[in-house]
């Protein structure tokens, strides 16, 4: 029993307790050091592949940016070329569809006037991660972003006004002299401004150039009551004043006649100073009490406005402008202009207002206007008051021709406006309560549908601010 007893005994003490050897190889594990460096060597190598992956996810990261950023800057410098006649905003989408990345463009602002266009982009793509991701990161951001503008420096505004008779109803003159006004003080800001000049030429049934640029072309000189000339059609296919060309004085008298009195205030070539044509000015007070001082005159020749307003953003009247500041009548800082039309800092600009449309005109006969008594009688009697009472009725046609009538005056416009747009001028017209064939004249004549405006009553000023605001808007940065 004993021994039994005891053999039980030791066996449950070798099953508690581990015996000596097996002591003897955990004592030994635990002081060995073989293996140690290979561990180590394991730990280093999974740390170098870890910053080696992040190195090629950020390289591809950096090539990716890069392109992007390459294709954004290319495309919006493309953009803000003002010679490009696409829309910029396709200009930009065609960029990125051609690289294959139309979709990584996330957005594309344009902002253009009269004379800038400044377009802005930006893109951005999302990569996945290799080995990055081991340390939480998936996805890579590559964004780009850019910008560029055009703005031109210089300004040459015509301001061409129509002041014929019809402008005295429903007081048609008054709210355009108002807008008017405005316009000049939005473009000019004060009296100091040598970017932007302006030529102001009034016009109703002729343009009245005045005496000093009268002088300065060859003319055929008969009387001194007022300074209009005859341009020849042909010359309304150009935008140049051809001063190789001797130009007829145009006769001066009244083809209106009220029936009852022998008016002469009213005459076919406008006869007074505040009446004639103002080269390159910078002065806002003048311009505005020029303006100011418009009276409804005769009738309507459209095309002889434009044609005046033109010239005077053609290079080949430098000349003429200079013989102006010489006169005092031009300011001087404007001495080099008209600038050259392949001048890019340069943008040259009409304004056309009319209430109306091409209308007949007529020119007393040539074997009655002829020498200075001619001259002066003319000048001392309306043409029709006369008629009424010295000539029999049945004699009146040989007295009188037609110069001018709807259908040559419509041409006459739409050849002139298609000379300036073919030089790069930029045509902003105006129908102001105008019936729809006068609207169509005029917005043909325009640089694009958009430049044309249709507006009654007050709204005119706000047709004169909109041009006003696109000019000033993006005047160049010193």
């Amino acid at each position: 029993m004993a021994d039994g007893f005891k053999g039980k005994g030791a066996g449950s003490a070798r099953r508690l307790y581990p015996d000596r050897a097996a002591l003897r190889f955990f004592r030994r594990f635990h002081k060995e050091e073989d293996g140690v460096m290979l561990v180590f060597s394991i730990m280093v190598l999974m740390m170098i592949l870890l910053i080696g992956g992040i190195g090629v996810d950020l390289m591809r990261h950096e090539m990716t940016r890069t392109r992007l950023q390459a294709t954004l800057d290319r495309a919006v410098l493309a953009a803000a070329d003002l010679d490009q006649p696409l829309n910029p905003t396709g200009v930009v989408e065609d960029y990125f569809a051609k690289s294959n990345m139309a979709d990584y463009l996330t957005n594309v602002t344009v902002r253009e006037g009269i004379n800038f266009r400044n377009v802005e982009a930006s893109a951005a793509a999302e990569m996945k991660t290799t080995l990055i991701h081991m340390a939480g990161i998936k996805t890579l951001t590559a964004p780009a972003h850019g910008a560029a503008e055009e703005r031109i420096a210089n300004v040459e505004v015509s301001l061409v006004l129509d002041i014929s008779g019809s402008m005295a109803n429903n007081n048609k003159m008054a709210n355009m002299q108002s807008a008017a006004r405005r316009f000049i003080d939005t473009v000019l800001r004060g009296d100091d401004n040598d970017n932007v000049s302006v030529s102001l030429v009034p016009y109703s049934e002729h343009v009245n150039i005045g005496e000093d640029l009268f002088s300065l072309i060859d003319t055929k000189h008969f009387h001194d009551y007022s300074y209009c000339v005859e341009v020849p059609d042909g010359h309304m296919q150009q935008t140049w004043l051809n001063q190789g060309h001797q130009f007829d004085q145009a006769q001066h008298f009244q083809w209106n006649f009220d029936g009852w009195n022998n008016d002469r205030s009213n005459t076919i070539c406008p006869r007074f100073d505040y009446e004639t044509v103002t080269t390159f000015s910078r002065n806002a007070s003048a311009l505005k009490a020029q303006i100011d001082q418009f009276r409804p005159r005769a009738g309507t020749s459209i095309f002889l406005g434009m044609k005046w307003g033109v010239a005077l953003l053609d290079p080949e009247s430098n000349n003429i402008v200079q013989g102006m500041v010489g006169k005092g009548k031009a300011d001087s800082v404007f001495a080099d202009r008209p600038k050259s039309f392949t001048d890019h800092e340069t943008l040259k600009t009409v304004i056309l207002m009319t209430d109306g449309k091409n209308d007949y005109s007529h020119r007393i006969a040539p074997w009655y206007y002829r020498n200075d008594s001619h001259y002066v009688h003319w000048n001392r009697y309306n043409f029709w008051w006369y008629l009424n009472y010295e000539v029999r009725k049945h004699h009146y046609n040989n007295w009188y021709r037609e110069y001018y009538n709807p259908t040559t005056g419509d041409a006459l416009t739409h050849h002139i406006c298609e000379a300036a747009k073919t030089n790069g001028i930029i045509i902003w017209s105006i129908g102001f309560e105008v019936d729809d064939h006068g609207a169509d004249v005029m917005r043909d004549c325009a640089s694009s549908p958009s430049h044309f405006f249709r507006v009654e009553g007050i709204e005119i000023r706000e047709a004169f601010e909109a041009i006003a605001r696109q000019i000033n808007q993006l005047r160049l940065t010193q």
